[in-house]
């Protein structure tokens, strides 16, 4: 089969085919796609018209890369609206999703400056500090560092967190009142030991997310994530209603 007479070049028509496999479910979530030999024999395109189509799709988030292992369709897009407070195992479980997390480290320690500066809280005071990786169909998705005062939290152990939400411990052990969450956005490319935990070459861009937790106006969690670009996007709902220009 040749790719139709047309002004767009080669490997974007190759591309758009590709994309419609996708779209029609030929190619599944996490399937490997066809080998560049294949896709030669079947458009009769050249090797280097089926690399610069792949390439595309990487960049547009139709495909994804294992190194050593081939080229797989991306699974759809984890959608999170941000205005209402939310927990990512509850929120992935509400996409269907089994979510679960590798506890990496946790630990008491002192505060230095720039975390107590987060928290609200004297230099050196007693803090939490556990790091986790985040699954969702046992698949990394987030990275991410939490800070917790000692103060407001006395008793907590890592067992705590191994079988249930760290919001719903928090409720449920410290009777918290949720007052409000702050969060920041930027882009990141993760370090080679981030990537590596997220199965991820170091040239995809990642979402820095910095959240702060207040319980009636005491800052009670300090979070740095380091999120895959593309696995999971937010989503911010503009009402006409609420409008202010």
């Amino acid at each position: 089969m040749k790719l139709k007479n047309s002004k767009l070049p080669l490997y974007h028509q190759l591309a758009e085919k590709i994309t419609e496999e996708i779209k029609n479910n030929n190619l599944k979530e996490d399937e490997k796609i066809p080998s560049e030999r294949e896709y030669c024999e079947r458009y009769k395109v050249s090797r280097s018209t089926v690399r610069e189509a792949v390439k595309h799709l990487e960049q547009t988030g139709y495909l994804y890369r294992i190194q050593g292992k081939g080229t797989y369709v991306s699974p759809k897009m984890m959608k999170q609206n941000l205005l209402e407070f939310y927990s990512f195992t509850e929120e992935m479980k509400k996409l269907g999703k089994t979510p679960s997390s590798i506890i990496k480290s946790f630990k008491i320690t002192t505060a230095d400056k720039e975390t107590a500066k987060k928290l609200n809280i004297q230099d050196e005071s007693k803090i939490y500090c556990l790091e986790r990786i985040r699954l969702a169909d046992e698949v990394p998705i987030m990275i991410e560092k939490t800070y917790l005062p000692l103060s407001r939290f006395p008793r907590l152990t890592k067992n705590d967190f191994v079988k249930n939400p760290m919001y719903t411990v928090f409720i449920n052990e410290y009777n918290v009142t949720f007052e409000k969450a702050v969060e920041k956005f930027s882009v990141a490319y993760p370090g080679r030991d981030t990537a590596k935990k997220l199965l991820l070459t170091q040239n995809i861009p990642c979402i820095k997310l910095e959240r702060t937790t207040y319980e009636s106006e005491r800052v009670i969690e300090y979070t740095v994530g380091i999120i895959r670009g593309d696995r999971f996007q937010f989503e911010v709902t503009l009402d006409n209603n609420r409008r202010h220009f």
